[in-house]
């Protein structure tokens, strides 16, 4: 059995084996507030294990620790507004298609995506499966809410009344929220594709908002718990083309594959546009992105500035601001 390594031996061992300058009792510290498993072993690669950032001073994994975290308070505030809007254009479509608030109602007459598909086929099957695991996610959502005491769980249920949809959406995360739009038939899927204003060309089954709330998920959650983000290793799977298709198309801006953090700025950012916000507002959300890749190149080596930062950064800012100028 290995030992347990204190901090100084983590830091002997940082000096030892990885040849990083490590000393003192500031830098000590700061290996403290980091972690040496969530900081040095979580910044220690690009993507894939087997690219290694190659630190020769403890201050650059700091630096990157600080770039990594700062883009997190960037993109986070910015996919909470998308996923609540998202969710709000959802409702409104879903309340107008169903007449009703009640998620038996919805459930029986709109969240019926397997009717798409010839009966006894594998997507029907697969459509049917995906809608009784949602009624055991909202179901398993409320219990769970009403034994914790969640107050408005509770309102209505202690009044036996059933919830409504609005408070279900209130409940679900993001991910949840994909499941259930999964489950939509395809007249109210394109309908909420019209009501946000994607391209009809490239969503004529409005699967685009359900495709954008899972690259969205990948990205929120790891902010959410801290994880690594500035190289998109949180990315869960392929990006469907049509959503590239879209953005390349519309924004004129090439090799969008989600590779790389930009693209999910390009798609934030577009998004956004969708959505009415001003464009004052994503002028400074493209700004304090390129503000945080300056900080970060002035206080790391340039070599590993570029390993991280991919050599088409600059030039898909700069097309996003000449997308945003022609809104």
């Amino acid at each position: 059995m290995s030992k347990v390594k204190s901090i100084n031996s983590l830091m002997a061992y940082l000096r030892d084996e990885h040849k990083i300058s490590i000393n003192g009792s500031r830098q000590k510290r700061l290996l403290r507030n980091i972690g040496y498993y969530h900081g040095y072993k979580g910044y220690r690669y690009i993507n894939s294990p087997s690219n290694r950032i190659n630190y020769r001073d403890f201050n650059e994994i700091i630096s990157v620790n600080n770039f990594d975290m700062n883009l997190k308070a960037l993109f986070y505030i910015r996919i909470m507004f998308i996923e609540t809007a998202i969710k709000n254009y959802t409702l409104e479509v879903v309340l107008d298609k169903g007449k009703s608030e009640s998620f038996n109602v919805i459930f029986t007459n709109l969240l019926t995506a397997y009717k798409d598909h010839p009966n006894g086929t594998r997507k029907h099957r697969d459509a049917l499966k995906r809608r009784l695991a949602l009624q055991n996610i909202v179901y398993g959502t409320l219990t769970r809410d009403y034994n914790n005491d969640m107050r408005l769980i509770r309102h209505f249920l202690n009044q036996d009344r059933n919830v409504p949809i609005w408070a279900i959406f209130e409940r679900i995360s993001m991910g949840e929220f994909g499941h259930f739009y999964s489950c939509l038939n395809k007249d109210v899927r394109i309908a909420i594709s019209d009501n946000i204003g994607l391209n009809k060309a490239f969503d004529p089954e409005g699967k685009l908002p359900q495709i954008i709330t899972y690259i969205l998920k990948d990205l929120r959650n790891s902010v959410a718990h801290n994880d690594v983000i500035f190289d998109a290793r949180f990315r869960s799977g392929r990006v469907n083309h049509s959503l590239i298709a879209l953005l390349e198309d519309d924004t004129d801006i090439k090799n969008i594959n989600f590779d790389t953090l930009i693209d999910y700025l390009i798609l934030v950012a577009y998004l956004l546009i969708k959505l009415g916000v001003g464009k004052t507002d994503i002028n400074r959300f493209i700004n304090e992105f390129e503000n945080i890749l300056e900080s970060f190149r002035r206080k790391v080596p340039i070599k590993i500035y570029s390993q991280i930062i991919h050599t088409d950064t600059r030039k898909k800012i700069s097309e996003m601001r000449a997308f945003l100028k022609r809104q």
